[in-house]
């Protein structure tokens, strides 16, 4: 390694011998000092590759380690939330399925009680119209005979007086009211 050194030093001495950097005063680039500089690199170099192998890159191991855990953790969390979520998706879906087969269950019901209700309400209602009806032809039926048995009295009053008057003498009243009421039933009938 001698002969490598001075090798160097020999050609970075003819390169820097004239070289005004000689004559500033820089150390580094004196070829007589090159010897305990690589010395001091080499020692520098091996202390940092200790130091960055036995202290510095374990940490940035566990560093990465801790890292890729927690990473590989929270994936697992995320996979078991989401079919949690999934689960209660579902569960939800069913449930409102539920809900609304309940709710047509709940419409079909009411739809058909209010149909009954309103058909009894119906039967009701025409059972009370059909007895007013009723009453009400019961009390036309009893005007008309009313009416009637005034139009026969009437009739008969005014047969009487107009064949009293006509004939001039006075006529049987009971043949009057059979004319009459033969009249009155072909008028009618």
């Amino acid at each position: 390694m001698g002969r490598l050194t001075s090798a160097i030093a020999a050609g970075l001495l003819g390169i820097t011998a004239s070289a005004p950097a000689l004559g500033a005063g820089l150390p580094q680039l004196d070829p007589t000092k090159f010897s305990p500089q690589i010395i001091w690199l080499v020692i520098s170099f091996a202390i940092l590759y200790l130091l960055m192998a036995r202290v510095a890159l374990p940490r940035i191991g566990a560093v990465l380690e801790e890292r890729r855990y927690k990473i590989e953790d929270n994936l697992q969390k995320a996979e078991t939330l989401k079919t949690q979520a999934e689960e209660a998706a579902e569960a939800y879906e069913k449930s409102l399925a539920e809900a609304r087969a309940s709710a047509q269950e709940v419409i079909r019901g009411t739809r058909e009680q209010s149909a009954a209700k309103a058909a009894k309400l119906q039967a009701e209602e025409h059972a009370r119209l059909a007895g007013e009806i009723e009453a009400a032809e019961g009390r036309i039926s009893q005007a008309k005979e009313k009416a009637a048995a005034g139009i026969r009295k009437v009739s008969l009053e005014v047969a009487i007086a107009a064949a009293e008057k006509l004939a001039g003498e006075k006529l049987d009243p009971k043949s009057l009211a059979a004319a009459v009421d033969a009249a009155i039933e072909e008028r009618s009938g």
